[in-house]
Parts: C-alpha cells; sequence; structure tokens
C-alpha cells in the first residue's frame, strides 16, 4: 500500500559528561587536573534518497534516537562524538514539526535536514582550574539532546499528472504511455493510490507521469478519496486533464474539476493543460469541446483501448511540459548539500555540573521541569546534593 505520511518521534544524542580527573604519576604525587570534556551527542538527519518510493517503511510513532555521546577521560581525552541516527525518505518529502510549520522541504536527491540536534558534551575539570582553585573537583555534564515530534508528507515529483473524474480512463492512458502498469478496470476508483510512470522520447529524454485516484465533486473539502491525493499535483508543471468524451457531456465534466482544484488553490487553478478526450473509440463522431480557456494549451481526442491519438500525446507532452528551470550557482561556492533549516539555539543561561557529593547548578537556572529531566539524564541518585545558587538540596 502507498503511504504519503509518516509521524516519528526523534530525539538528538546525550552529550557526554565531562570529566573529574586528576595527574597521578610517578614522582608527581599531586598532579593538576586533567579530566577531558565529554562528547557531543549525534543527531537526527533526514536524507532525501531517490531510492525510497513512498513512506510505507515507516512504523506509526516510531521513535528515532540518535547515540549519546562518550565520557571525557584522564589526560584530557575527549569522548567520541555519538553517531548520527540517519533515516532515508523519498524525494519530494516535506518535514512539519508537532505544530504543523514546515520544517524543510527535501525536493532534490541527497537533501539533508536536522530535525533533532545532539546535546553538547560537558567540559571537564581542566577547565575549571585557576590560581585560586587549582584542584576543581567539578565538571559539567552533559546536556540531553532536542527531542519532538514531526510530521513527513510525501509530495511526488513529477512533470505532469493524470487529473479527471473517476472512471475517465487515467490509468489505462498511463499504461499506453509509460513504462507504469497500473490496475485497470471497468469501474470508478480501481486506482486507491498515486502511480508513477516514465515516458521516454526517441532522443532519450524521460517525463515522469503520475496518476492519482479519481477526484469528485467536493474534493477539495474533503469528498471522496481525491482530497488525501491533491497534494501530489501541485508539484506537475503541466496537468493532463483526462475526461471520458463517450459520456457526451465534456464541457460540463472539465468544470467540474476545475472547480475543485480553484478551490484547493495550491497553485493548481493556474497550470497549464492539455485537455485529453479518452474513449473516442466508443464514439461514432468526433467528440465536442467548447470551453475557451488561457490554461487549455492544446485538446487532444484519443483513445487508450486502441492506441488512436496516443503518439500525438507523447509528442506534445515532449513538446509542451515546461523546462525544468537552471538555478546557475555561484562561482565561488559551492552548492551545500548539507541543510540546516532549525534555528541555532541560544547559548544556555545556566551550566549544570557533577561535583564529588552531587551536582551544582549556576547561572540563572531552568523551569524546574527542565532541571529535573537533565538531573536524571544525568544519573542523580537519591541522596545526592543539588547545589542551586545559595541552596543545597537533597534529591529525593
Amino acid at each position: 500500500m502507498f503511504h504519503d505520511r509518516a509521524r516519528l518521534w526523534v530525539q538528538g544524542g546525550r552529550g557526554g559528561d565531562g570529566s573529574i580527573h586528576f595527574r597521578r604519576e610517578k614522582y608527581v604525587p599531586k598532579g593538576g587536573p586533567d579530566g577531558g570534556d565529554g562528547g557531543d551527542g549525534g543527531d537526527v538527519v533526514l536524507v532525501a534518497d531517490p531510492r525510497r518510493r513512498d513512506l510505507s517503511g515507516f512504523r506509526p510513532n516510531q521513535k528515532l534516537r540518535a547515540e549519546r555521546g562518550g565520557r571525557g577521560g584522564g589526560r584530557l581525552s575527549h569522548g567520541a562524538r555519538g553517531e548520527d541516527a540517519e533515516l532515508h525518505v523519498p524525494v519530494g518529502t516535506q518535514v512539519s514539526d508537532d505544530e504543523g510549520r514546515l520544517i524543510a522541504d527535501l525536493a532534490h536527491p541527497g537533501a539533508r535536514i536536522v530535525v533533532a540536534r545532539g546535546g553538547t558534551g560537558g567540559r571537564g575539570n581542566k577547565h575549571f582550574a585557576g590560581s585560586t582553585r587549582q584542584t576543581p573537583r567539578f565538571a559539567e555534564i552533559g546536556l540531553p539532546g532536542e527531542e519532538g515530534d514531526i510530521e513527513l508528507q510525501l509530495k511526488l515529483l513529477a512533470d505532469a499528472a493524470l487529473v479527471g473524474l473517476p472512471n475517465a480512463g487515467k490509468s489505462s492512458l498511463l499504461a499506453r504511455i509509460s513504462n507504469a502498469r497500473p490496475k485497470v478496470a471497468d469501474y470508478p476508483f480501481t486506482t486507491l493510490a498515486p502511480v508513477l510512470g516514465t515516458v521516454e522520447s526517441g532522443d532519450g529524454r524521460q517525463l515522469v507521469v503520475a496518476d492519482v485516484p479519481g477526484l469528485i465533486e467536493g474534493a477539495s473539502e474533503g469528498v471522496g478519496l481525491g482530497h488525501e491525493f491533491l497534494a501530489h499535483l501541485e508539484r506537475a508543471r503541466l496537468l493532463l486533464h483526462v475526461i471520458d468524451a463517450s459520456e457526451g457531456d465534456a464541457d460540463e465534466r472539465w468544470r467540474t474539476i476545475d472547480a475543485e482544484l480553484g478551490a484547493y488553490g495550491a497553485g493548481l487553478d493556474t497550470r497549464p493543460q492539455i485537455v485529453v478526450l479518452n474513449k473516442i473509440d466508443l464514439l461514432s463522431a468526433s467528440p465536442s469541446f467548447d470551453v475557451g480557456d488561457a490554461r487549455i494549451i492544446r485538446v487532444l481526442p484519443v483513445s487508450a483501448a486502441t492506441g488512436a491519438g496516443i503518439d500525438d500525446l507523447k509528442r506534445m507532452l515532449f513538446q509542451l511540459v515546461p523546462a525544468e528551470e537552471v538555478v546557475p550557482s555561484p562561482a565561488e561556492t559551492e552548492l551545500v548539500d548539507y541543510l540546516v533549516y532549525r534555528p541555532q539555539p541560544a547559548r544556555r543561561a545556566y551550566r549544570v555540573y557533577r561535583t564529588e557529593h552531587g551536582f551544582r547548578v549556576t547561572g540563572r537556572p531552568p523551569a524546574a521541569a527542565e532541571l529535573e529531566a537533565i538531573l536524571k539524564a544525568a544519573g542523580v541518585r537519591e541522596g545526592d546534593e543539588v547545589e542551586v545558587g545559595e541552596e543545597t538540596l537533597e534529591w529525593q
């Protein structure tokens, strides 16, 4: 089954704790502090992979965690950075946060986005040595990584898309002009999921054509199957409006679907169209179509059953599909393929340290719930002393 939506819970890796350690060597019985820093936690990264076709590989409410950073060690040894959790998604996937705001649009193969940053590693006690404090017995703990829910929505990347009422013959037409083999039957709503096909010209040029489930009146408001798949038309640069010419009311059928495209918006009501009058093999005379609209650039009578007019349609596709816009890149810089869309967090106004007796919090402490989560992640135990400003509390 085709899946174009998925919801994930993601969490960046926790940063490793800094080390409380002192130099202990022969003939150096009282060496200074040499605790190393903890490593940063890994990030959760999404990568656009052209080999993926949909989001069916994701479990409902799947959880994805990156690896935590390594602890610092003695002799100023730094902890290793946590491994990133990398998830491959289809090209054309849009990423939204838990409030529905668009974070990124992975519209190109290889595009990457960090959806949850790893926590910062803590500093070792070597950093806190000075002329007045030569043996600091505390070090920073690593902070938890970002976490939250994200939603993935796939919008197909196609040069042209077939649109029309149910049973207009869209699937049969796609099978005629491309290498796709969709399910074909003589009843409405045969197509229950989008299908992509590749059309190839004699000179080797290729176009991708998408077939989506048939639309009915009210589809833009959620009626029928079409509402879920209207989004897949947004990226198509040309619409093939397929009409069953054998029914004799082609003008009215065109207006029905066009009204739904306009109600949905997203530029579908301005997209150029080729009107395809299908099933002419069932007519004794040429079909009529009298709609005058600037968006209609061709009207072609065809028969997906017999192949009549199919060659003309394929030729028109390669002539009329707008060429892709080529955006020149600056000569002095290369295109960055690792895109981070989330804003950089501000430097935190507090620090949390591990001491010999528990933990110390300096600066402006965070909210109680956040501080509790940080301390629990750091391994606080019952009976540990937690110093917050001038107060010393016992963890219960």
